[in-house]
């Protein structure tokens, strides 16, 4: 599918593994889950824009290649947030939003009860992270309300996918791009993904 990226890399394959696995406690589950948002991470900004810079080296001056591109990560909260940690490791200068999205249990239909983003310019490359992108109901209100703000990309990064869900991203916003570990089957009648791994904010914060 254009524009939806699965990752190959073999650590997030293995990470992704030990998610999955009902048996991994809570600090094996924590473990794992840094390690492979930090490689989706990666993925999803290895082809932002640079600058040139002339710095000095112990021993002569040279022209390098820095990150030009403003990236702004936007968890979706509760679950989103798990992302986040690995994220900031790798690219700690970035900035970060908040968005607070509450799915209806019968309709399974999103809302936002909290907002809070930073300025957005048109150099900003605005990064949503939500582990698990089930029905895109979420994520779609999201794309929704942040399409109106001035940006430069919009991109999806998330550890599981359901085929329902990226089908709806990707109709509706074709350009945005999506990142992830692995696509699964499907969506059972209660809209969690099968095979999945279970509720990733309950398994990662232990409660």
């Amino acid at each position: 599918m254009k524009n939806v990226s699965v990752s190959q890399h073999p650590l997030v394959i293995d990470s992704l593994s030990h998610l999955r696995d009902k048996n991994s406690p809570v600090d094996k589950f924590r473990r794992h889950s840094d390690r492979i948002c930090q490689l989706l991470f990666a993925e999803a900004i290895q082809d932002l824009r640079f600058r040139e810079e002339e710095i000095e080296t112990p021993l002569a001056s040279m022209s390098v290649k820095k990150l030009a591109d403003n990236v702004v990560i936007v968890p979706v909260l509760r679950s989103g947030v798990c992302m986040l940690f690995g994220a900031l490791q790798l690219l700690p200068k970035s900035q970060v939003g908040f968005v607070g999205m509450e799915r209806d249990e019968q309709t399974a239909q999103a809302s936002e009860y909290y907002w809070k983003l930073p300025p957005l310019t048109e150099e900003s490359v605005v990064v949503i992270t939500d582990p698990m992108l089930a029905t895109g109901g979420s994520i779609l209100h999201l794309l929704r309300l942040v399409s109106k703000e001035k940006f430069k990309e919009l991109r999806v990064v998330c550890v599981i996918a359901a085929p329902e869900g990226v089908e709806a991203i990707t109709t509706e916003f074709p350009d945005v791009k999506i990142f992830t570990a692995a696509i699964d089957q499907k969506l059972n009648d209660k809209k969690y993904i099968v095979p999945g791994l279970g509720d990733y904010g309950d398994r990662y914060f232990g409660t």
